[in-house]
C-alpha cells in the first residue's frame, strides 16, 4: 500500500476539485499542511493574509465572483474563533465555502494544551455541515462530503478540522479521488415534480399584474437569462433584494431595482403593492426587504421559489411552492407557461410605464442632491461620480454601513458582468477590503472596488499591507463621518436625537494608506472628486480615496424607517 501523510492528502484533494486559491494565516498547528503546499506541486495559490476573519470574506466574495468554491484556513485556538464571522456570512448567503481549520493533536485533547477547544461544537451553529477529523484514514472521505454538502441542494458553508497528528499519520494513496463537478456550485440543479409547476403556470397566466421578486438565489444560479424571458413573456415587472441585483439587468424596462427598507423608496414600494401575484425567486422575503412583512401586502398571491425548502412559506403564505435551483426551476416553469398562455403573451406596457415613473421620481431626488456643491460631499455625489467612471464590467463590494443604501439604490448594473456585492445576512462591518480582493482573484480582468465607511475601514485596515504585497490594481473608497453613521441615524430618527457613543476623531485614511504602500488621495471639496477617483481608478496599483462625506444622521439615504 502506498501512503501519503494526511497533510498531504489534503493538498490533493483540493487540487483533485480544481481549488485554484487558498484563503489563510499560520499558525503553529497548521505547520504540516503549509510543509505540504510547500513541497507539492498543485498549482493552487495561497493567500496569506493578516486575519482569519479577512481570509473568510476572501475567500467568500471569491466564491459570488467565481461560481467556484472559496477556501479559507485557519489555525487551532484564536485562529479558528477569528475565522467565524465570514464563515456565518457566506452560509447564511447560500455561498459554497471550505473553511479548514488545523487543532492540537487527538492524544493532547483534555490535557489544558494551548489552544485547544471543541472546533465541531464552535462551528456546529454556523454552518451547512461541519467534521473535525480523528484519523487520517478518514481524511479523504470527509473532504469528498464536504464539497458535495457545499454545493448540492441549498449551498453554504462547511468546516474541516485537522489535528496535527491527522495532517501527519499515513493515508491511503488509493483514497485520493472525487469529483471535480463538486468545485463549483450549484453543482446538481434540482427542479420540482409537474403538478406545483403546472399550477404556478396557471396562477401566472390569470394574474393581471404579476411581479417578480428576486433575491440572491437567481444570481448565485445564474438564472438572469431566465428571469428576464419570464418578465417579458408575462409582462411583469422584476424587483430584487440587496442581494438580488444583477437578477436581471437595470436598463431593462421591467427592473424596477431594490425594494426594501435599505434602498427602496416610496415609489418602487407602490409598484410592489399594486401587484396581484408575487413571484419570490431565491429570496427569503425577510425583514429589510419587505420592510418588516408589510410589502407586498396581505392577501396577495404568493407562488415561492427556493432551493431550500425551509425557507419557503416562513414570512408569508405561498399558495404554491416550489422547491428547486432558481435556474433549472424558471427554465421548466417557462415550458409549462407556454402550454396555458394564449397568443404572445402580454405586451408589458402597464408595467413598464409603473418601473419607468416610479425610476423617474426617484432619480430626480437622486440628481438633485449628486449636483449639490457644499462640502461635506453628498454620498450621492460619490456614487455619481463612480457611476460615471468605473467600467461597465466593475466588481463593486460594499460594506453594509454608509455605502449600502446609496449603492443599491443608485448604481445600476447594465452589464453581464458587473457585479456589485454587500454581506447582506448578518452586516458585519470591515467586509469590503479584505473581500475586494477574492473579488479580485476570481476576476483579475475587472477593475475590483470596495467602498467602505471609516467605522468599517477601522476593522480590517491591515488587510492593505495584503493590497500592496500582491500590488492587485484595486481601488478603496472610504466615506468618511467619523461615527458609525447607521446607528447614529437610528438614534436620530428613533431616539429623539440622544446620540450616544457612536463618534470617533476623523483619521486621516489616506495618510494611513500611504504608509500601507498605497497611491492615495484625500478629498474634501466636491470639484476635486472626479479628479481624484479618476486617477484612483486608472492606476496600476492598489489605491485609496478618502472622501469626507455628510454624514447620515444629516443625509436623505434611502432608508425608509429614517425617512418617516
Amino acid at each position: 500500500m502506498n501512503t501519503i501523510s494526511g497533510a498531504e492528502a489534503l493538498v490533493r484533494m483540493l487540487q483533485i476539485h480544481g481549488v485554484e486559491v487558498i484563503f489563510g494565516l499560520c499558525g503553529d498547528t497548521s505547520l504540516p499542511f503549509y510543509d505540504a503546499l510547500h513541497r507539492l506541486d498543485h498549482g493552487m495559490r495561497h493567500v496569506l493574509t493578516r486575519d482569519e476573519r479577512s481570509a473568510s470574506y476572501m475567500a467568500d466574495v471569491y466564491a459570488r465572483v467565481s461560481g467556484r468554491v472559496g477556501v479559507c484556513e485557519g489555525p487551532s485556538g484564536g485562529g479558528a474563533t477569528y475565522i467565524l464571522p465570514g464563515v456565518v456570512e457566506a452560509n447564511e448567503s447560500s455561498i459554497a465555502l471550505l473553511a479548514i481549520t488545523t487543532d492540537i493533536g487527538v492524544g493532547s485533547r483534555g490535557r489544558f494544551v494551548l489552544t485547544d477547544l471543541d472546533q465541531k461544537a464552535l462551528f456546529a451553529p454556523l454552518t451547512k455541515w461541519n467534521e473535525v477529523v480523528t484519523t487520517s484514514a478518514a481524511l479523504p472521505r470527509a473532504v469528498r462530503r464536504a464539497f458535495r454538502e457545499m454545493t448540492t441542494g441549498r449551498s453554504g458553508a462547511v468546516h474541516l478540522g485537522l489535528p496535527f497528528d491527522v495532517q501527519k499519520n499515513p493515508v491511503d494513496e488509493s483514497e485520493i479521488w472525487g469529483d471535480p463537478l463538486l468545485g463549483g456550485f450549484p453543482s446538481e440543479r434540482r427542479r420540482p415534480p409537474p403538478e406545483p409547476l403546472a399550477a404556478a403556470a396557471r396562477a401566472l397566466a390569470e394574474a393581471k399584474a404579476p411581479l417578480i421578486l428576486c433575491g440572491g438565489g437567481p444570481v448565485i444560479s445564474g438564472a438572469r437569462a431566465e428571469v428576464t424571458r419570464l418578465a417579458e413573456r408575462l409582462g411583469a415587472v422584476v424587483a430584487t433584494s440587496i442581494s438580488g441585483q444583477g437578477a436581471i439587468l437595470d436598463d431593462h424596462p421591467l427592473a424596477l431595482g431594490v425594494v426594501g427598507s435599505n434602498g427602496g423608496c416610496a415609489e418602487t414600494r407602490a409598484v410592489l403593492d399594486d401587484a396581484d401575484l408575487v413571484v419570490f425567486v431565491g429570496c427569503r422575503a425577510g425583514s429589510v426587504t419587505t420592510e418588516r412583512w408589510r410589502h407586498p401586502r396581505a392577501g396577495r398571491k404568493i407562488i415561492h421559489i427556493d432551493a431550500d425548502p425551509g425557507v419557503v412559506g416562513a414570512n408569508y403564505d405561498a399558495e404554491i411552492a416550489l422547491v428547486g435551483d432558481a435556474k433549472a426551476t424558471l427554465g421548466a416553469l417557462a415550458v409549462e407557461l407556454e402550454s396555458v398562455l394564449s397568443g404572445d403573451g402580454r405586451s408589458g406596457s402597464a408595467a413598464r410605464e409603473a418601473v419607468a415613473r416610479a425610476k423617474e421620481a426617484k432619480f430626480a431626488r437622486f440628481a438633485a442632491l449628486a449636483a449639490r456643491d457644499e462640502a461635506p460631499i453628498r454620498p450621492e455625489r460619490v456614487i455619481r461620480e463612480l457611476s460615471a467612471l468605473l467600467p461597465k464590467d466593475a466588481v463593486v463590494v460594499a460594506d453594509p454601513g454608509t455605502p449600502c443604501p446609496y449603492l443599491s439604490a443608485y448604481y445600476e448594473l447594465s452589464d453581464a458582468n458587473g457585479r456589485l456585492i454587500s454581506n447582506r445576512a448578518h452586516g458585519a462591518l470591515g467586509y469590503s477590503l479584505p473581500g475586494v480582493l477574492g473579488a479580485y482573484f476570481a476576476r483579475p480582468q475587472s477593475k475590483c472596488v470596495a467602498v467602505m465607511g471609516d467605522g468599517s475601514f477601522g476593522f480590517n485596515a491591515g488587510e492593505m499591507e495584503t493590497l500592496a504585497r500582491i500590488g492587485a490594481p484595486i481601488t478603496l473608497v472610504v466615506l468618511s463621518n467619523a461615527a458609525f453613521g447607521w446607528i447614529k441615524a437610528g438614534q436620530c430618527s428613533g431616539f429623539g436625537e440622544r446620540y450616544y457613543s457612536v463618534d470617533f476623531n476623523r483619521t486621516d485614511h489616506a495618510r494611513v494608506a500611504e504608509a500601507f504602500g498605497l497611491k492615495a488621495w484625500r478629498v474634501e471639496d466636491p470639484a476635486d472628486l472626479r479628479t481624484a477617483l479618476k486617477a484612483a481608478l486608472e492606476h496600476g496599483g492598489p489605491t485609496l480615496v478618502d472622501i469626507v462625506v455628510q454624514p447620515l444622521h444629516e443625509a436623505a439615504a434611502p432608508v425608509t424607517e429614517w425617512i418617516a
